[in-house]
């Protein structure tokens, strides 16, 4: 384990929320918010709304920012993110899960969760000196954002879709090329 379970998470729901900006844009109706709220294993306040939906997505830019921003950039990036939530970190336990960070109220709305949850993740990352975990997907077609947190550091594509097409377009280019 290369982080923390609170602090993958953080990252993994991160990098899904900015890559749901991808088109087709994947989070654009209140249900695909709640289906991003129940994978991501979220709790505390969720009101289901438009006006939650809109304050979520306009996260998407910020945190998309931050996750390939330069380690000193990240840095002052997360500050701001903290100061702005007056965020306050504590110790909690709950729904099973053993010790770990919270650092704003659990009914505060969800994109303010979000953020702070990130930016504490981004805490971790910084500190260890691992922003390189976080890049962007190698498909030239593609802006996805890519967590790896493999041992040997081999993730280069947001999705097996990807993966696949330039595999398939590697073995095609080798193709044209034997006699």
């Amino acid at each position: 384990m290369l982080f923390a379970n609170d602090t993958e998470a953080s990252l993994r729901s991160a990098v899904a929320l900015v890559n749901s900006a991808a088109e087709p844009d994947t989070l654009t109706e209140i249900g695909q918010l709640d289906a991003w709220y129940d994978e991501h294993a979220f709790t505390g306040r969720h009101d289901s709304d438009a006006a939650e939906l809109e304050a979520v997505r306009a996260l998407r830019p910020v945190l998309r920012a931050l996750l390939t921003a330069e380690r000193d950039d990240a840095a002052a990036q997360v500050n701001v993110l903290l100061a702005d939530a007056r965020a306050l970190p504590q110790l909690r336990r709950h729904d099973g899960l053993d010790w770990h960070i919270h650092a704003v109220p659990a009914d505060a709305p969800l994109d303010r969760r979000v953020a702070v949850e990130v930016a504490m993740a981004m805490i971790d990352v910084i500190r260890a000196d691992e922003l390189s975990r976080l890049s962007v997907c190698a498909d030239q077609g593609c802006e996805g954002l890519v967590l790896d947190l493999s041992r040997n550091r081999s993730r280069r594509f947001c999705s097996t879709t990807c993966a696949n097409r330039n595999a398939v377009a590697a073995y095609r280019a080798r193709a044209r090329q034997q006699p």
